[in-house]
């Protein structure tokens, strides 16, 4: 498997662009204005304390106050407490916690009123963005991510990545994170972890820490509220999250921003340096690496899939709704469960990478082909899950039900990415799917049809624009096509077709 990072740089903001083998399976944006990301850690002021929710609704900038949740305060609140008056007061410097005092843990059943009071300070972190009309959710159990472990303070506990299976390989990372753990610091093995020696994962610890007591030297004398610490850019943080031996290629337009990769890198993942380009073409960065054609053809309603079949996706308040369908299409398949379970298993494919692209979150339910065999619905709850299993955020997945209606919930932390996919229609008023889009939909019927030799041969009907840009040049769209298929196809411009309306006909 081969892993790129396209990173394109631009004065407002930042795209980043994560490929497996050339297909796009993560989008993010990095805005200037974002100043409530994931992770950052905020000195804020407690407002209401709200005993009917047991909650807390709390100041830090934003025009909503950020919600906080008892349950989300973390069984060492008091000490956390505790720890910030001391060191506002400027005079107190112990930031390791190796002769704090610990208070004692709050009740789990407690009521936030025993906890917090209005006006008082608290050291928050932000656990959901703000999203719609809500807020940024917030947790006062704080962690400081690094690339092999995350460090909790206030906390005794070590834990491993659940991903990590080997039970021999985690009771070794207990062993190791408790002879390098400080006193008063929990410790989160990551998936990442797996294999790795202590001296490279007391370095990550120490990084972590340094940037524990960077945190506390901002707390003394500072007006609430004020972000204290910032959680690392989009592009080291991605690059903390995933970076392994299967990315061969980090490429920007951006100088800085190449520079600033290549010396996290040295820290991280050293051998990795090298792959890290700055992208010099007069062709835009996302058109050289086809990732423009891909945001088209995979953030609208319908996304096509080969063989001729499609997805459409709606969003609604409370869920997102996902429809397989399997279109006009013919299979050898010796029957209609074999090809019910050959399109659900593609389909399943694309979901999982349509859910992480779209960053989409809450419930979403996926109304898949109807399949009789118990067997066959196992193997599509298998596959689902196996594919699931790359995507980093936390999710959840059901079996399917009686009706091939499969549930997932996927957590929200940021809104989800929406991209506009289409264009003003020329022929009329409104709007039309843009042409790229209708393109992938015509390729996975041609697909269809070409592979069938019993079609000697194949004509495309199509409106004289879309005719045009799929035989415009000597390295048109279809000159690739009888590449492909070793079959030509004759594109025939039909004046009475609307702009994207296109028929096949097919000479036996």
């Amino acid at each position: 498997m081969k892993t790129e990072l396209i990173i394109r740089s631009n004065s407002s903001d930042i795209d980043f662009a994560l490929l497996k083998d050339g297909k796009l399976i993560e989008l993010n944006k990095e805005t200037s204005d974002n100043k409530f990301s994931v992770g950052d850690i905020f000195l804020a002021k407690i407002g209401k304390v709200l005993p009917g929710l047991n909650a807390a609704f709390v100041n830090v900038g934003y025009p909503k106050d950020g919600f906080l949740h008892y349950h989300d305060l973390g069984a060492q609140v008091q000490s956390l407490n505790k720890f910030i008056k001391k060191v506002s007061t400027g005079r107190y410097k112990e930031f390791t916690l190796k002769n704090f005092r610990f208070e004692k843990d709050i009740n789990k059943d407690g009521s936030i009123n025993d906890v917090l009071k209005s006006g008082q300070n608290l050291l928050v972190q932000i656990v959901k963005e703000p999203i719609s009309t809500k807020g940024p959710r917030l947790s006062s159990e704080l962690s400081i991510a690094g690339r092999y472990l995350v460090l909790v303070p206030f906390s005794d506990r070590i834990s491993v990545s659940q991903k990590i299976a080997d039970p021999k390989e985690k009771d070794r990372l207990k062993r190791l994170a408790k002879s390098i753990k400080p006193k008063g610091f929990g410790v989160i093995l990551r998936t990442v972890a797996e294999g790795k020696k202590v001296a490279e994962l007391d370095k990550d610890l120490q990084n972590s820490l340094g940037r524990w007591k960077s945190l506390c030297k901002h707390i003394a004398n500072t007006n609430t509220p004020t972000k204290i610490l910032s959680e690392l850019n989009r592009a080291s943080s991605i690059l903390r999250d995933v970076m392994n031996d299967s990315f061969t290629n980090i490429v920007t337009n951006d100088e800085t921003l190449k520079l600033e990769i290549k010396e996290y890198l040295q820290e991280i993942y050293p051998e990795k340096e090298n792959i890290v380009r700055l992208h010099r073409s007069k062709v835009p960065i996302f058109e050289k690496y086809g990732i423009e054609r891909q945001i088209k053809t995979s953030f609208g309603k319908t996304v096509s899939m080969s063989k001729g079949a499609y997805l459409v996706i709606e969003h609604t308040e409370a869920l997102h709704v996902i429809d397989v369908n399997s279109g006009n299409r013919s299979n050898k398949a010796g029957s209609q469960e074999e090809t019910a379970l050959e399109v659900n298993l593609i389909a399943a494919t694309e979901i999982a990478r349509q859910l992480q692209l779209r960053d989409m979150g809450g419930i979403i339910v996926v109304d898949f082909i109807d399949m009789h065999s118990p067997e066959n619905r196992n193997k599509l709850y298998q596959h689902l899950k196996e594919q699931m299993a790359f995507d980093r955020t936390k999710h959840k997945i059901l079996p399917p039900s009686k009706f091939g209606l499969v549930q997932i919930t996927r957590q929200r932390v940021r809104p989800e990415l929406s991209i506009k996919t289409t264009e003003p229609n020329p022929n009329a008023n409104g709007e039309v799917e843009a042409p790229i889009v209708i393109v992938d939909k015509i390729e996975a019927e041609l697909e269809r049809l070409v592979s069938n030799p019993k079609n000697k041969k194949v004509e495309l009907n199509v409106h004289p624009f879309v005719a045009s840009y799929l035989t415009k040049g000597i390295s048109s769209i279809r000159f690739r096509w009888y590449l492909k298929h070793k079959k030509w196809i004759q594109v025939i411009p039909r004046d009475a077709y609307r702009y994207l309306q296109y028929k096949f006909k097919v000479r036996k």
